[in-house]
């Protein structure tokens, strides 16, 4: 057996410097959030417990944690479908060469490059002179469409390059309107790439602060809310809060993995059904 270059070894030190520099932060904060009743912020830990998972759901002297929680669950979802239904329509606009596509596209990108806290500063000064309320399901709502869409539009680029167009004529020859080409043959191929960008919207939205931080108003979203807990909360049901984010952040995860799966397999199951039918 040929002994192993030194370069594997010196990418396996850096890999596993990056996976702890990337989780190490994340696990320290779950430990110490199952510290004891006269637990700190630091280690040492001063016994093992439940407790600050309990003070959690008890009520609460500062912050409004689960009103945050809703607002930002609330501001996921419609973030989710509308960066969804966008980045279809976009995808399938851009399959066809029109006037100003690149330039539609390069502006498109720019709001990825652009510093979050302009973005978040622009929106909620755009709200103000027009008079309008900045608030998390207007404004937050608009600045986080500006992180997510960008992303989605990406993907259906992706998706719809290599996408085989043979199906699609297959289907208007059948005789198949445009809709139904678009309903019973794309968006079931597509499915799996729309899951995906599902996923991309909820989480990305779930976890932004510098584009809500000034387009929130006068209620805080989750992010929002564990930020300003860090200045006034110094006992570990803070080390909690960010544990019980993170395994929702996972269980989410785990769901949408679910759901592809769950998709690719029905698709795979249509597809040798239709061949079996076939003589």
């Amino acid at each position: 057996m040929e002994p192993r270059p030194r370069s594997f070894y010196v990418l396996s030190v850096f890999f596993a410097l990056f996976l702890l520099f990337l989780y190490g932060p994340t696990i320290t904060i779950g430990i110490l959030s199952f510290q004891g009743p006269g637990g700190g912020l630091t280690f040492p830990m001063r016994g093992t417990s439940l407790y600050w998972f309990r003070d959690l759901f008890e009520q609460q002297a500062v912050g409004d944690i689960w009103g945050s929680f809703r607002r930002s669950f609330a501001l996921g979802l419609m973030v989710m479908v509308t960066t969804v239904v966008v980045s279809v329509m976009g995808g399938l606009a851009f399959r066809k060469k029109f006037p100003g596509a690149t330039v539609l596209f390069y502006l498109i990108i720019t709001s990825l490059v652009i510093p979050s806290i302009l973005i978040s500063l622009g929106v909620g000064l755009m709200f103000s002179q027009a008079g309008l309320t900045v608030h998390w399901a207007t404004s937050g709502f608009g600045a986080q469409l500006t992180w997510t869409l960008p992303f989605g539009l990406l993907i259906m680029f992706a998706v719809f390059n290599r996408f085989d167009k043979s199906y699609e004529e297959a289907a208007r020859d059948l005789g198949a309107s445009p809709w139904q080409t678009l309903r019973h043959v794309v968006l079931p191929i597509i499915a799996p790439s729309l899951i995906g960008v599902a996923l991309f919207g909820f989480t990305l939205s779930y976890d932004e602060f510098a584009r809500t931080l000034l387009t929130a108003g006068s209620y805080n979203t989750l992010p929002l809310e564990i930020y300003g807990m860090t200045t006034n909360v110094t006992s570990p049901v803070l080390y909690a809060l960010g544990t019980l984010t993170t395994l929702f952040s996972l269980a989410m995860i785990a769901v949408f993995l679910g759901i592809t799966w769950i998709a690719t397999r029905r698709r795979a199951a249509h597809g040798s059904d239709a061949g079996s039918g076939v003589v």
